[in-house]
């Protein structure tokens, strides 16, 4: 999967047009998902990244918030860049935010209660009256395609009093935060913004109207569900069976719930009936404190414990995001100088759905950050050479790795988060064979008649090795 944007886009409305530009050449990398950001209309206009829901149908149609277009460019450009996705034979990931909504057009008084941020359980005051922005009219849209309207008895809470210009969580009089949502901070129902309450009929109705109709109108494949951790993990297994029954009949979705307790990213997984598939936030983590580790870190047992060792059927590898990279909300960057090794470790190891960062493919100028080297022929590897078995070659050396993926195009990788280090490989199926080192076409291995060959990289590095044949074919294609 590629995930086709980073926070710091600019903001002119051009990147539908890019994804149309892009999606041959992802498609011959070896990319078959691609997840594009949110495509509705948030609270600031075509400088909101997405997650600032404020009207859910405004797909970049009606003159709200400042703009016609999104911040990535107008409703038509949208679904011609999803129908370029599934023209290619790649699935379009459509990114759904249903947790909140913000910029509201009117405000009105509501009875509420604040709330200790530190344990979401324990109201802190008694209740008073506050004026909540919760009123949603879509005033532009004037009822097209829904005339659903949003108040305060279809949210259980906010974050902002205009009475007294206060930016408490206070929650509203008769709601309660739902129980079948994480425990961090007692219960995280609540994020930001007007926190939907799913216990309200009518607005599940309206989310599955909503759901059909974009699911119809875009024609996406797929779908990433946002902050799943506050939302009720039953009522995605009604939500995404419904959906299946329109549009092009979307069954993948992955979810990102973040947690690096991976026992609840498996409690949720069950209680969602396992309809999803979702994000290894906790591999993320152990990549980046492999990064920071300084060779203080036993890489051979980086993937124990993680979702992608206990449910790696369900399991989503990434090394970084938009969430996580600098300057971001759950900034947990990745260093740099290892981002090869993690890419490695998700793409050419054991992992099922690994997914790429835009940031990381292309690079990200806001930060002078480039792209990671031998990103894209990892990607073609894992595509075009890279077999279903792996075939561990790990010692007594915990700063290595090394691991044979066997097969008629054989792939050694070894990687090293300290100095310069070597490993014996031995299988009979090499015998007499020659590898090439990705990263100096001249360094090759040459394999003996057992099969026994010695493969090395330098500190710091991940090296993977292909035959020498099937290097020369990959050079052609890229």
């Amino acid at each position: 999967m590629m995930q086709f944007f980073e926070w710091y886009l600019p903001e002119d409305q051009s990147l539908w047009k890019e994804v149309k530009k892009e999606v041959n050449a992802l498609k011959n990398n070896g990319f078959t998902m691609v997840w594009l950001p949110p495509a509705y209309k948030g609270q600031a206009g075509q400088a909101d990244v997405g997650y600032g829901v404020y009207d859910m149908y405004d797909l970049g149609e009606f003159c709200a918030k400042g703009s016609i277009e999104t911040k990535y460019g107008s409703k038509e450009e949208y679904i011609e860049a999803v129908d370029a996705i599934n023209k290619e034979g790649m699935i379009s990931i459509g990114d759904i935010v249903l947790n909140h909504r913000m910029g509201s057009d009117e405000s009105e008084t509501a009875r509420v209660q604040t709330i200790n941020d530190g344990d979401r359980n324990q109201k802190t005051s008694d209740y008073f009256d506050a004026k909540v922005w919760t009123k949603f009219t879509f005033p532009e849209r004037d009822g097209k395609y829904s005339d659903f309207q949003w108040d305060k008895d279809d949210f259980t809470g906010t974050d902002y009093d205009a009475n007294t210009n206060r930016n408490d969580i206070i929650q509203f009089e008769g709601k309660e935060w739902s129980e079948n949502v994480s425990h961090e901070r007692g219960n995280f129902d609540y994020i930001m913004g007007a926190d939907v309450d799913f216990s309200v009929p009518e607005v599940v109705a309206e989310l599955y109207r909503w759901g059909s109709w974009y699911t119809k109108v875009t024609g996406v494949k797929g779908f990433r569900l946002d902050a799943i951790k506050s939302i009720d993990a039953r009522f995605f297994i009604g939500w995404l069976k419904n959906m299946k029954e329109y549009g092009n009949h979307p069954d993948f979705a992955v979810g990102e719930f973040w947690t690096n307790n991976t026992d609840e990213l498996v409690e949720y997984l069950k209680d969602s009936g396992h309809c999803m598939k979702l994000f290894d936030v906790p591999l993320h983590y152990r990549l980046m404190e492999a990064s920071n580790s300084n060779g203080n870190y036993d890489i051979r047992h980086i993937f124990d414990g993680t979702l992608s060792d206990l449910e790696p059927d369900f399991a989503c590898a990434f090394s970084d995001n938009h969430d996580t990279q600098p300057g971001q909300a759950l900034e947990s960057w990745v260093s740099e100088w290892f981002k090869p090794a993690a890419y490695a470790l998700i793409l050419l190891n054991r992992c099922q759905y690994p997914c790429v960062f835009y940031g990381d493919y292309y690079g990200i100028p806001h930060d002078n950050i480039q792209p990671t080297p031998y990103l894209r022929e990892m990607v073609w590897i894992r595509k075009n050479l890279l077999s279903d078995s792996i075939v561990d070659f790990n010692d007594d050396d915990g700063q290595k790795m090394c691991w044979l993926a066997p097969g008629e195009h054989p792939v050694v990788v070894i990687l090293t988060i300290a100095d310069y280090k070597e490993k014996e490989v031995n299988d009979l199926s090499l015998a007499k064979k020659v590898f090439v080192d990705l990263h100096d076409e001249n360094h090759k291995v040459y394999m003996d008649e057992e099969g026994k060959g010695l493969f090395s990289c330098g500190g710091g590095c991940a090296s993977v090795y292909i035959l020498e044949e099937d290097y020369q074919k990959m050079k052609q294609a890229l």
